[in-house]
């Protein structure tokens, strides 16, 4: 070999990155989009630790319904290491009668700019009010009907004066709002891409690393992106490419805005392969499923089934440590509004 090819050849050789380096360089392309989750929600330095306790009672506390049949826990599973659902497209309320969205998870609920699908309760507390009332759901009459039951159970009274010192009406509805949210504020969850964005190398094995490339290369963190990769804006389903169900007309109905119509939360994606079913009508019912269906939505781009896989197996990442759950759904319900799909 000549001195001119030696010399071309140690370049060449010298020009492939090392697994450190490419690691380290797919940690700061994904760190212009995403970041780790803060180890506490916005709020939670003023929770007292009997304000959370009454809340987690308030949280499991099937007496806050009609029919003393359901809790908030009901829908939003998280005793057992369960991840914030209840594996329903659509959730069956106190008699049994179904909701026309998909309960989402409450798992690090607090870090999102708004509650629910369409955003109409502003934080924590303002949406614990809602699904008690609801007639749909718990179905309790009034808040005052709530306030009475509670009172007439002896250990309240006193929880409500713990955890609200100094207020010489403590149990009252927007109490225990404050308490459920407190307890939710709890609720935080750290996976292996949080250790490996914080720096460590070896959280994510070599299919995880190159499913993050992908992820951010196909342009999902076009939406999905921050600490909890989702749950900081609103897209239209179906920006695209049309979504086929349309039943739902979305956050128009509280904004009154004809720009909302058919616009939701961006979900997160934290736990996500924990959470089947999938979108706001519940309708997909595999995590691959779901990727492909949203990347053609959204981006109008058909992933090949490598680009899915990949993609899955990098959300597979995002479990909370400790918690279980799944990320495809057999068989289920069909939700309100539309049929559900036949599996891929």
């Amino acid at each position: 070999m000549t001195k001119t090819l030696l010399i071309l050849s140690l370049f060449a050789a010298s020009a492939v990155p090392t697994m450190a380096e490419a690691t380290s360089e797919v940690r700061k392309k994904a760190m212009e989009v995403i970041s780790p989750l803060p180890d506490k929600m916005p709020g939670s330095e003023n929770d007292s630790p009997a304000l959370v306790a009454l809340g987690k009672k308030l949280y499991f506390e099937k007496r806050l319904s009609a029919n003393n049949s359901q809790s908030c826990n009901s829908c939003h599973q998280v005793d057992g290491g369960k991840s914030g659902v209840d594996m329903e497209p659509t959730s069956p309320g106190a008699f049994g009668k179904r909701g026309g969205r998909n309960s989402p998870t409450t798992l690090n609920a607090g870090f999102h700019l708004a509650q629910f699908w369409d955003g109409r309760a502003a934080d924590l507390a303002a949406q614990a009010k809602g699904p008690i009332l609801n007639p749909g759901e718990m179905a309790m009459p009034s808040e005052a009907a709530v306030v009475e039951k509670l009172s007439s159970i002896g250990a309240y009274p006193k929880a409500f004066a713990k955890a609200f010192p100094g207020e010489a009406n403590a149990l009252t509805y927007d109490n225990l709002a404050k308490a459920i949210a407190a307890f939710e504020r709890t609720l935080v969850t750290h996976d292996r891409v949080d250790d490996f964005l914080k720096g460590n190398d070896k959280a994510l094995t070599a299919a995880e690393l190159k499913g993050l490339e992908t992820f951010v290369a196909v342009g999902c963190t076009t939406c999905h992106n921050g600490p909890a990769i989702g749950g900081n804006g609103f897209r239209k389903v179906g920006a695209v490419n049309p979504y086929k169900n349309l039943a739902d007309k979305g956050r128009i109905e509280v904004t009154k805005e004809e720009e909302d119509l058919h616009v939701f939360k961006v979900p997160s994606l934290r736990n996500i392969a924990l959470t089947a079913p999938y979108f706001h009508d519940g309708a997909m019912r595999s995590l691959a499923e779901a990727v492909r269906e949203m990347a053609w939505l959204q981006l109008g781009q058909k992933l090949d089934d490598d680009q899915v896989q990949s993609i899955v197996t990098f959300l597979r990442a995002l479990n909370g440590k400790g918690r279980k759950g799944k990320e495809s759904i057999a068989a289920v319900h069909a939700p309100a509004g539309g049929s559900l799909p036949a599996m891929p």
